[in-house]
């Protein structure tokens, strides 16, 4: 699976302000709202789609993406939860950051991100193999 990073190189999370934590989970957040419609889109494609398939192969495949494309729209709607109340702890940090425990946050953080890195690489995957479906059923077609 592909490597990918959502944070700057380095100790930035370890070392950050809470200002500039709270930016980068906004950008996130802006990220998975993104993924949202995409998804949105692919379902869309998937419905749109499987009223064309002829062959019970291609029937399944179109299926099992489906299915895929569906499991990360409910992990991304899972994520924008996260998302929203690791915004309101940051806040919370910022307002009163003597009552706060900014250890477990940060670690919190850090897996925060890393599920959303790892989210973003399966969708990515997804949506590329339903996109392989339909060229090649289309160019099949066109035969």
């Amino acid at each position: 699976m592909e490597n990918f990073r959502m944070r700057p190189k380095g100790d930035f999370i370890k070392n950050s302000s809470w200002q500039e934590l709270y930016v980068l989970v906004e950008h996130w957040k802006s990220d998975l709202l993104f993924y949202k419609d995409d998804l949105k889109f692919l379902r869309h494609l998937e419905d749109k789609y499987f009223l064309w398939i002829k062959g019970e192969a291609d029937l399944e495949r179109i299926r099992r993406a489906g299915e895929s494309i569906l499991k990360d729209t409910r992990d991304c709607d899972d994520l924008l939860k996260r998302v929203d109340r690791h915004l309101s702890r940051i806040s919370a940090i910022i307002d009163e950051p003597e009552n706060q425990n900014h250890r477990a946050f940060r670690e919190e953080h850090m897996e925060l991100e890393d599920d959303i890195a790892q989210f973003i690489i399966k969708t990515r995957k997804n949506r590329s193999e339903l996109f392989k479906i339909v060229e090649l059923d289309v160019e099949v077609e066109k035969l």
